[in-house]
């Protein structure tokens, strides 16, 4: 494999979007060439992500017309990839294994989701077909009913009191609104308090609103390229330093829901690549479509032991100018919001710019290496991208 950079990165605002899907992905498409001093007739291939867009605009096969979209050459091949909420961050892994394959030089990966154009009653019931359907939609599980019982075996098995728990994990939501309120593009940018969270209307016992991350629509795109032409077009690449993807099976499989084990099956393919381990990372954009799942994964990680986790949030190591490793700066799914084919380009795009040192009022100071997370379906499929400035 030869090394591979990220150029330009780019992504709409997150949040209710009365631009199509196309026109979504058209808007983080081109800002992220430009961003690359590319033109589009330079894109010898697409990897475009979509979850959902038959049921939200009776869309199926969008990666051609999002091709012609951004005005890519015909020779270029747009395929369309759906891995879940996993599923631009498994369209850039693509993207890179064959830009380091030899394949393309420069190629263009990202996603585009119109989730709030379902409305909620629609959109819980397709997010939820990411389940195993003949034992898990059948028995009526949604999202929000796995991480449920995530939080109620997490506090048995550590033996940690629920309400407690149920503290630490408004503690995650605090911090993520609160660099949420720093980044334009989020969909939410207010502060909240724990009194808030712990004020709002149940989801799934004990998941709370404030525990979940929101329906949203936007996009985001990544320009990927041989690393050795990337000096040559910007001053500043950011560089592939290791890559993970791992798959586990439905829920009756996996048994344990407080431990990920496609993640730490793809974080460890991840450290491994890029010869590092998780005392080396410092900035995180992770999957928190609900509190809990930050702390499993950074347990997963390896950054806090299992079990270990769950007041990383309150004790204010996790977040800006924070004493361990600061997490979603962006404000994370929970406030920056889940388009879900768009989220893992729009984590890589965050970590392209704190990395550069672009990202204003949340910036990470120093960065040199960050990590993206991106799980799929009921903890099904994880995908990892650790990213390195270069800077030693």
């Amino acid at each position: 494999m030869r090394p591979v950079a990220i150029l330009g990165a780019a992504m709409t605002k997150f949040g209710v979007s009365e631009k199509t899907n196309l026109e979504m992905f058209a808007e983080a498409g081109l800002e992220a060439i430009a961003r690359s001093r590319l033109e589009p007739r330079d894109m010898e291939a697409l990897f475009f992500g979509n979850c959902l867009g038959d049921f939200e605009e009776g869309q199926l096969h969008m990666a051609p017309f999002a091709h012609a979209e951004l005005g890519l050459p015909v020779s270029a091949p747009a395929t369309r990839f759906e891995s879940a909420c996993a599923t631009a961050t498994v369209a850039t892994r693509h993207a890179a294994l064959l830009v380091g394959a030899g394949v393309y030089d420069v190629v263009i990966a990202g996603g585009t989701e119109r989730a709030t154009k379902m409305g909620t009653s629609l959109a819980t019931r397709t997010f939820a077909m990411a389940s195993q359907a003949q034992h898990e939609s059948a028995a009526g599980i949604t999202f929000p009913g796995v991480f449920a019982m995530a939080t109620h075996l997490y506090a048995h098995k550590y033996n940690i009191p629920l309400k407690d728990l149920k503290r630490h994990m408004a503690g995650v939501a605090v911090k993520n609104h609160s660099h949420g309120s720093m980044n334009p593009k989020a969909h939410f940018q207010k502060k909240i308090d724990i009194d808030t969270v712990l004020g709002g209307m149940m989801v799934a016992d004990p998941l709370q609103l404030f525990d979940c991350c929101p329906f949203s629509d936007g996009a985001a795109a990544v320009i990927v390229a041989d690393a050795a032409k990337a000096k040559d077009l910007i001053k500043d690449p950011v560089y592939i330093a290791g890559m993970g993807q791992a798959s586990c099976g439905p829920l009756y499989v996996q048994k344990d829901l407080t431990r990920v084990l496609a993640r730490e099956a793809s974080i460890a393919q991840a450290y491994k690549e890029a010869g590092i381990g998780p005392d080396d990372l410092d900035v995180i954009e992770l999957h928190d479509c609900f509190t809990i799942a930050e702390i499993l994964a950074l347990e997963s990680f390896g950054v806090y032991g299992f079990g270990k986790a769950y007041d990383a949030a309150t004790k204010g190591e996790t977040t800006l100018n924070g004493s361990r490793v600061v997490v979603n700066p962006s404000g994370g799914l929970k406030a920056k919001g889940h388009p879900i084919g768009a989220t893992g380009a729009a984590q890589l795009t965050e970590i392209v710019e704190q990395l550069r040192g672009e990202s204003g009022p949340r910036q990470v100071e120093g960065a040199r290496i960050g990590l993206v997370d991106t799980l799929g379906g009921d903890l099904g499929t994880v995908c990892n991208i650790i990213l390195t400035n270069g800077v030693n």
